[in-house]
């Protein structure tokens, strides 16, 4: 599996708080067989989740070094979970925000509530612009749990969704369990990721996720939700 949502780098947001802790995740996903893991910070403008492009590559490039020195073999990619803003064009034309490893794909989350008047027209600027919005875990957003339409007018527009694997092991509650399931049954997820933030001591609910995963995805299309979607991005 290629992780493609992560909060890995150190100190910059509500994920590892150092250097160290990062390592302990990394080392514990290289054993499970994860080896590429795109590092997605958080990015909300006017809060104090705001590094920079500049400095989460400092971070990752050292975390990267230091992988390379303790012999673990992982490679790391640069992107941003972004919360919805009608300025995220001008933000990674100015180079503040990052889409994922430099692709064409952005990373993009909503308010938990899935509430955000224009987040719709939000997506529809960017995608008309070339960029391939990619929505981060639609399972947990309230309003989209008490109705699936939502997925389908964002499906409709070309939106794609990343779904956390701990939704379908009940991390996030009933409710999000059951739309990630709907998800699944419907052909409608694009890339899984495991949102990881802090270090959980034993990571088996990574295999546990994906084997209740398979129950509801045929092998070649679990291939591409874990893999082969994700490959795209990092090549």
């Amino acid at each position: 599996m290629i992780d493609v949502h992560s909060h890995i780098l150190y100190g910059i947001d509500d994920g590892s708080r150092n250097i160290e802790e990062s390592i302990k995740i990394i080392e514990s996903y290289n054993k499970m067989g994860i080896k590429d893991i795109i590092a997605t910070p958080h990015y909300i403008n006017d809060s104090s989740y705001v590094s920079s492009k500049d400095n989460n590559l400092k971070i990752l490039n050292n975390l990267q070094n230091q992988l390379i020195k303790r012999n673990i073999d992982t490679k790391l990619y640069l992107g941003n979970e972004i919360y919805i803003d009608e300025k995220i064009e001008d933000l990674l034309k100015e180079g503040i925000i990052s889409s994922l490893n430099n692709s064409k794909y952005l990373l993009i989350e909503l308010p938990m509530s899935g509430k955000k008047d224009n987040y719709y027209d939000i997506f529809i600027d960017l995608i008309n612009n070339g960029y391939k919005v990619v929505l981060a875990h639609p399972e947990r957003y309230i309003s989209f749990q008490k109705d699936f339409n939502r997925i389908y007018e964002l499906d409709e527009i070309g939106v794609l969704f990343q779904c956390n694997l701990g939704s379908i092991i009940g991390e996030y509650g009933s409710k999000a369990k059951k739309t990630i399931k709907r998800l699944l049954k419907e052909d409608l997820v694009f890339m899984l990721g495991t949102d990881i933030h802090r270090d959980k001591g034993k990571y088996l609910f990574i295999n546990k996720a994906i084997k209740k995963i398979s129950k509801y995805t045929p092998k070649d299309k679990l291939e591409k939700i874990t893999e082969k979607n994700a490959k795209k991005i990092i090549s």
